[in-house]
């Protein structure tokens, strides 16, 4: 029997639950906060833009290249790709149901190395992290897979 982890997840908050049985009530097993990324732009960045001067008559702001809040998602979502592959090679979990938010979905996707990917036995594209664990299982199939 493969332990199933089922990672509930945002640029802020991540869950991961396990279950007994393919059709049990979900257990949570751990929960990760990330409060940078509840900062708005002005806390993530160190002080204002600058002004670049221009030939012409006046100048423009200068614009950072990454929005600071996608940085910080990214930044969680690269921290939980890590802690997965550690959970991983220390054999805590055989397979992977991911629920994230179509944008954080993506980007932790990025993130996964290839042998958690191939771990992946489900994905929804939904933003549940506040729900309580019976209300996301409501979220996943009837039966788990291949537990």
């Amino acid at each position: 029997m493969k332990l199933t982890w089922i990672l509930v997840a945002d640029s802020t908050r991540a869950r991961i639950f396990t279950a007994d049985t393919p059709s049990s009530p979900l257990e949570e097993i751990e929960d990760f906060s990330h409060t940078e990324g509840r900062l708005h732009d002005r806390e993530i960045t160190s002080g204002l833009p600058g002004k670049i001067k221009s030939a012409g008559a006046g100048g423009h702001t200068f614009e950072q290249p990454t929005d600071p809040k996608k940085h910080e998602a990214d930044v969680f979502a690269h921290r939980l790709a890590q802690y997965l592959e550690d959970a991983h090679n220390a054999h805590r979990f055989g397979q992977l149901l991911i629920v994230a938010g179509p944008s954080f979905l993506g980007l932790l996707r990025n993130q996964l190395p290839e042998q958690i990917k191939k771990l992946v036995r489900f994905e929804l594209d939904k933003d549940i992290t506040l729900l309580s664990a019976a209300d996301i299982r409501q979220h996943l199939p009837q039966y788990l897979p291949n537990l």
